[in-house]
């Protein structure tokens, strides 16, 4: 069905905002890392690609 997402999105998109509360808290509490902002770029990057490739289907 156009439009919908499966549960593997939807799990996903969970990791990718919970991985950009962890890493925000990490930042405020320690100071950034810039290795840990582009592994959530990356996380973001594919979760889009997933939502993306899910609604062209």
């Amino acid at each position: 069905m156009p439009g919908s997402t499966d549960s593997s999105t939807k799990t996903m998109g969970a990791i990718t905002v919970g991985g950009l509360v962890v890493v925000t808290a990490y930042t405020v509490a320690l100071g950034s890392n810039g290795w840990l902002w582009f592994g959530w770029v990356v996380l973001g990057l594919l979760t889009l690609g997933m939502v993306a490739t899910r609604s062209s289907a």
